[in-house]
């Protein structure tokens, strides 16, 4: 078990976290959410001891813990050499065998155990497979790490901690460059590791997929609610509104209260009940008003009238150097059109969009670009573009010389760059903010057509889902390169595949086309990702039916007898509740009626009991909330 104790982090003298509390079970999968800047990496550099607390205290067993590096790696080994190395225990073995003196027959075994103990045999094998899930090919493995790209470099990284034998695994955006193939096959690998894991991430449908419950910081504490992202923003909802409710009964109370001395304080009989109800006024514990997150929104401007087809390319080659990526490309964007592009990392979806925004010339073939036709493009690698000495204003200044600074600040405002924070030097600021002030510029010209391309990478999942509703108000056209899911369902009616050096219509929604990865996954990646199958595709004898049959029968009756405590203690929650529910309807009935608050020690008790109850139906309905889920999780384990 870990636990947070009253734990107060700070980073610059910024505080992040104060006094904050959670525990977390062994082996559980959690989500830590939050805004960018709340202290969502410093949270796990404290658990993993690499941050020091300003005070509290964090409670956690002797453990193997293994944190994903967030730096870029480089060295002339080999890629899959360069994964093996990170398991330490592993090379110590090898050298404790190589140092050992074959005269020296019972150290020479030990070390063979050792040796064996770590894994050697299969650590080959188990490096390819896993870099095979990441989408490296076989040549790709072999190459020296220096010679990679920055993306590919950070997915060795994740190999890395994947590789190495751990009981706790700290993952800080580890699908940030991943493709929706390698994200579906890391989403397998999780739901397969035996220790507890702590994953930071900005995906809604990947942490949907594998939490078990969410720690949401908010407001500088942890708190805790069951299930993945979609299930933490339910019931954070339904938190925010029970305290929004709790607030506005506690004003009606104190009011009723104030009424009540003023109109009686003048008269000497009631004295001993006013002082009684201002000491009641002291000792009360004021609930505090809900404080609505920060965060931005974006507005993007209705183009207006205009033309159709946008864009249309015909019989196009598109590549670099005289080499094509893709060849013979026939593609329209008609007014109005909402496209999403769908490929593997490397299958050509940056190379088509560059040249169809006109960055890269034709190598063959047309791309005709309608007359007067407005633009928004977002590069993938686009924020790197941005001045590091700029600060927001001077960067909208010289994008808009003749506007008025006022007017400036306003559209700098609704992407969250307010105040101060509008004059800040843009070096400095996390690639959230830099992507979230290149996306406010780029709507700026009420473009007709919007494309992006990976726009999310590093925006929090507030600023995701800003952009979202934003764009499914959008009246222009879209053309969308995103491997955030919800992203792409939310956004795209239609999909186009870049597969195999061609850029088809791809006649399926998303899931189809999750399934299309899977069919066709190469092999190692296959195994990696832990399917299954024979090898020669032939059918079952009469006897291995049989035995699937029993085998079938006994997982049935193994599932009832780990489901009925679960059931039985969900029955208990549901019998409980609505005495519950009855019980401080009466409370509050009893509480409403003016002339009961002639009785103020009944009227205190009654508030006593009425804060126990409450505290009571949070728990159960929390405890009901996770054994549902618990329920649903030994369900899907056992299918």
């Amino acid at each position: 078990m870990i636990r947070l104790r009253r734990i107060t982090l700070s980073r610059g003298g910024t505080p992040l976290l104060e006094q904050a509390e959670a525990s977390i079970a062994p082996g559980e999968r959690i989500a830590v959410v939050g805004p960018n800047g709340c202290g969502k990496s410093t949270l796990l550099g404290a658990i993993a001891g690499d941050v020091s607390l300003d005070s509290g205290d964090i409670e956690q067993p002797v453990q193997r813990v293994v944190r994903l590096e967030q730096r870029v790696p480089g060295g002339a080994l080999p890629a899959w050499r360069f994964v093996e190395a990170a398991d330490t225990a592993l090379l110590a073995a090898r050298e404790r065998v190589g140092g050992t003196s074959v005269d020296d027959g019972l150290a020479l075994a030990s070390a063979h155990e050792a040796l064996e103990a770590a894994g050697d045999a299969t650590a080959q094998a188990r490096v390819k497979e896993l870099l095979a899930g990441l989408g490296f090919s076989e040549s790709d493995a072999g190459r020296p790490v220096e010679s990679l790209s920055g993306g590919w470099r950070m997915r060795l990284n994740l190999a890395r901690a994947l590789f190495v034998p751990s009981d706790l695994l700290l993952l800080d955006e580890p699908t940030n460059h991943l493709d929706l193939d390698a994200i579906v096959w890391f989403e397998r690998w999780l739901l397969r590791y035996p220790g507890t894991a702590l994953v930071v991430s900005h995906d809604r449908d990947f942490l949907d997929r594998v939490a078990q419950a969410t720690l949401s910081i908010e407001n500088r504490q942890v708190v805790r609610y069951a299930g993945g992202y979609s299930a933490c923003e339910l019931q954070r909802a339904q938190r925010q509104a029970q305290q929004q409710r709790a607030f506005a009964d506690q004003q009606a109370h104190v009011a009723r209260l104030n009424a009540f001395i003023d109109r009686f304080r003048a008269q000497a009989t009631k004295a001993r009940q006013v002082q009684s109800r201002i000491k009641a006024l002291e000792k009360l514990a004021r609930v505090a008003p809900l404080r609505s997150a920060r965060g931005a929104s974006f507005v993007l401007p209705d183009p207006g009238d205009s033309p159709d087809p946008l864009i249309v390319a015909r019989d196009l080659d598109a590549g670099y150097a005289g080499t094509a990526v893709l060849r013979g490309v026939d593609l329209t964007i008609e007014r109005g059109a909402r496209i999403g592009l769908l490929g593997r990392n490397g299958a050509g979806k940056s190379t088509l969009v560059r040249s169809l925004v006109g960055e890269l010339d034709p190598l063959a073939g047309e791309c005709r670009v309608a007359r007067a036709l407005r633009v928004g493009y977002f590069a993938q690698h686009g924020v790197e573009s941005l001045r590091a000495d700029d600060s927001p204003l001077a960067f909208f200044q010289r994008l808009s010389p003749q506007a008025r600074e006022s007017a400036l600040r306003d559209e700098l405002g609704r992407a969250g760059f307010t105040g101060d924070d509008a004059l800040r030097p843009i070096g400095p600021m996390s690639g959230g903010e830099k992507a979230r002030l290149l996306l406010a510029s780029i709507v700026r010209g009420a473009p007709h057509l919007l494309v992006l391309d990976e726009p999310t990478n590093h925006l929090d999942a507030t600023t995701r889902d800003a952009l979202t509703d934003a764009l499914a108000d959008f009246p222009g056209a879209l053309l969308l390169v995103s491997h955030d899911r919800y992203l792409l369902r939310a956004s795209c009616d239609r999909f186009v595949l870049v597969h195999d050096a061609r850029a088809q219509p791809f006649d399926g929604d998303l899931d189809d086309y999750l399934t299309w990865l899977q069919r066709a996954a190469p092999p190692g990646a296959a195994q990696a990702g832990g399917s299954t199958g024979t090898a020669d595709g032939g059918g079952l004898s009469r006897t291995d039916r049989r035995e699937e049959r029993r085998l079938a029968a006994s997982r049935r009756a193994h599932l009832g007898e780990r489901l009925r405590p679960v059931t039985q203690a969900i029955a208990g929650i549901e019998q409980r509740l609505p005495a519950l529910e009855s019980r401080l309807s009466q409370i509050d009935r009893e509480l409403a009626d003016p002339k009961a608050w002639e009785a103020p020690e009944r009227m205190a008790a009654l508030g006593r009991e009425r804060a126990i109850l409450v505290t009571e139906r949070e728990d159960l309905e929390t405890r009901w909330l996770d054994l549902a889920e618990q329920r649903e999780r030994i369900e899907a384990e056992q299918a």
